[in-house]
């Protein structure tokens, strides 16, 4: 383990930011990408749409909410070994998962099964990042995630002409061997030791603080809006298409627009994030109430050209806000506490992440068409951003010399420091 005064912004983290690209590509490329598969469990189980729903957002819950096991786990052993072992689980996962003979098998081996896996991989893997950098966080993240982009504008047309050639079950074998290569991406990991992590108390001390922490709090439930209608057109977009009467493969390839303009968005925002003056925040409330604007349009379109410039807003912006999300919470907790911070935040957003995809699934059977469900979804991401909107006042009270200096200024928190002579942490 590397000692280092402050974040070596570059150096190996660097090779750091290469691993959480295939990560980020890996996980949520994949499930990004799983609205292919929706279409096909409908029909091979003859179960609605809600049921249906409830694999992805399974899947999405159990990263989240496991992610608090991940950090922990990653606290006290290391990133490495946890992210090479979460991805021997995702892989498993998948491989039951080409086996199974009912919508509860797939429940528990893609929802249960690989959401461990992709909890113990996504999760610490993103705090060893934020741990190398602090200038250039922003963009360092930026780029990490833009691995999400670039997979899902290959994963779903590649996942629909495995759906065509080999059917779903062995589609889903060859997405087992894919996620394997989750655990080369563990091994490039190198933990780092700050000089800040000798202020930092225990694990337990840091979460009763961060529970008493009001802009945390504020921050963690606007983050859990948004969640709950962030990964609806992943989901349900395809089979709204179909409903238009559009082939597969056609409406696949939008999937993919929405991938390409997600992979720009990241990138941008990143490097606007280091850039633009004034706190970080601000950029994501502006992200998220576009996002929340397009995702809630999507139903008023029903020209090809129409749709296809709705796809590529969406994916811009909810791909721009992902970056920034990511960056305003280590200055929020510190980069000491960053493994139980993100930990945390990620359990709670869990919440959004299970309801989201049945709740749009729920109103596409009550109503007979997706309009409600997109519309609902809009309205999360708009009312998370009207939650961002008070943290300004919560969090920036003062200008400051640096934009980051805005959100660390309100962390109340007051860790003791140890004891000159006494041992201890």
């Amino acid at each position: 383990m590397a000692l280092r005064a402050e974040p070596p912004d570059g150096g190996w983290g660097w090779m750091v930011v290469l691993s959480a690209f295939f990560q980020s590509a890996l996980v949520f490329g994949v499930l990004r990408s799983f609205g292919v598969f929706f279409v096909e469990f409908v029909e091979a189980f003859e179960e609605q749409a809600a049921r249906v729903s409830w694999i992805a957002s399974i899947g999405i819950a159990v990263q989240q909410l496991g992610s608090p096991v991940g950090s922990a786990l990653s606290a006290k052993f290391g990133p490495r070994p946890v992210v090479m072992a979460g991805g021997m689980l995702a892989a498993l996962g998948m491989l039951l998962a080409s086996f199974a003979t009912s919508l509860t098998h797939l429940y528990l081996s893609i929802g249960l099964l690989s959401g461990c896996g992709w909890a113990f991989t996504f999760t610490p893997t993103l705090a060893c990042l934020t741990r190398y950098f602090s200038r250039r966080r922003s963009l360092a993240t930026g780029l990490s995630l833009t691995g999400v982009g670039l997979s899902s504008f290959a994963f779903a047309p590649f996942f629909q002409w495995l759906l065509n050639h080999y059917a779903w079950r062995g589609a889903l074998l060859l997405v087992s061997a894919l996620s394997l290569h989750l655990v080369a991406c563990g091994a490039l990991l190198r933990p780092l030791s700050l000089n800040e992590d000798s202020a930092t108390s225990g694990p337990g001390t840091q979460l009763i603080s961060l529970l008493h922490h009001g802009p945390f709090l504020c921050y963690t439930v606007a983050l859990t809006l948004i969640n709950t209608g962030y990964f609806i057109p992943y989901v349900h977009l395809l089979a709204h298409l179909q409903d238009l009467n559009w082939d597969p493969l056609p409406a696949a390839f939008v999937l993919s627009v929405v991938a390409i303009s997600d992979l720009v968005g990241r990138v941008v925002s990143g490097w606007l994030g280091d850039t633009v003056p004034g706190p970080v925040a601000r950029l994501l409330i502006l992200w998220t109430t576009l996002t929340g604007v397009s995702l809630a349009l999507f139903p008023v379109a029903q020209a090809p050209t129409a749709l296809v410039t709705l796809a590529v807003a969406y994916g811009f912006t909810s791909g721009a806000l992902t970056p920034v999300a990511f960056s305003v919470l280590p200055e929020l907790v510190g980069t000491g506490r960053i493994y139980c911070g993100l930990g945390l935040m990620q359990m709670v957003e869990s919440i959004g992440g299970l309801l989201g995809a049945p709740l749009s699934g729920y109103l596409r059977d009550v109503t007979g068409n997706y309009t409600a469900s997109f519309v609902v979804a809009g309205a999360f991401l708009l009312a998370g951003s009207g939650v961002l909107i008070l943290l300004p006042h919560v969090c920036f009270p003062a200008p400051t010399s640096k934009p980051q200096d805005f959100v660390t200024e309100a962390l109340d928190i007051k860790v003791p420091m140890p004891k000159e002579g006494s041992g201890e942490d």
